[in-house]
């Protein structure tokens, strides 16, 4: 880009359909995940639901090629964004990572930088530049979309670090708006905030769904319910692998589930 083009709108860019196959994970000897397909429909939001450790949050650092991190990580199987897989050799991992966001459980806005910068961080790591004008506009786009432009508009020179957790955490959406993603991960956003900033982050989930694929990892039985579309339920038995028992749209997982599994886990029998 030229030092006078700015990115385009959401909108012009275009929600993208994420589908997993056959991915397995490991870590070292360790496998984490086994042969796990599942297609994430372009402006659905998809919930990932299941107990701690069968692999929910693994699986979505590997749409996103964060999974290989880690050094004793390795992985199988294909993710593709509208039919073209992240992972094939002439992929740049930062065009995977620009493409499909991540939003973290813990809200991690850089607490010393402004809330105008920390907005258009992904932009100066990406070496993407803009006209002042452009950088004002994504700005305020890219809070209002998070929900947050009415709170902060008169004080975008505050640190990010200044806000409540869950305006952080709205904070931290907007920045990974900016960079235009066709699709957003959110690994457990609401589990540290309080249930007013847990309503304005669904609340901001459901006005990006139109425009933006969603996948979330969620423990939170009724946030699956309000926010998401359809839901995958994984689950670990007695030391295998991660796989999941059963997806389909949300309302006929919690109201007539076709695993026994899931009918109690959704009914809070465990996990």
């Amino acid at each position: 880009m030229t030092d006078t083009e700015v990115l385009p709108v959401l909108s012009e860019t275009g929600a993208a359909t994420l589908r997993a196959d056959a991915v397995s994970a490991w870590f070292g000897d360790h496998k984490v995940l086994d042969r796990v397909s599942l297609t994430m429909p372009a402006r659905q939001v998809t919930a990932l639901i299941g107990p701690s450790g069968c692999g929910k949050s693994t699986f979505l650092r590997v749409l996103n090629r964060m999974h290989e991190l880690i050094g004793s990580a390795s992985l199988a199987g294909q993710v593709l964004l509208d039919g073209e897989d992240i992972y094939d050799r002439g992929r740049r991992i930062t065009s995977a990572r620009r493409q499909i966001g991540m939003v973290f459980q813990k809200p991690n806005p850089f607490p010393a930088m402004s809330l105008y910068d920390n907005v258009l961080a992904g932009l100066k790591l990406g070496g993407i530049k803009s006209t002042r004008a452009g950088r004002d506009e994504l700005v305020e786009e890219c809070l209002t979309r998070a929900g947050l432009w009415k709170e902060v508009r008169d004080r975008l020179r505050q640190p990010g670090g200044a806000l409540s957790g869950g305006q952080q955490q709205r904070l931290c959406i907007a920045r990974s708006l900016a960079v235009r993603p066709r699709v957003l991960l959110m690994d457990e956003p609401c589990s540290a905030l309080d249930p007013t900033s847990t309503r304005r982050i669904e609340e901001t989930i459901a006005d990006l769904s139109s425009e933006v694929t969603i996948v979330i990892v969620t423990h939170n039985m009724q946030q699956a319910a309000r926010v998401s579309d359809s839901c995958a339920f994984f689950l670990a038995e007695q030391g295998t692998p991660g796989v999941i028992v059963e997806h389909g749209p949300t309302d006929a997982m919690f109201s007539d589930p076709q695993d026994p599994r899931t009918t109690d886990y959704v009914n809070g029998r465990f996990g």
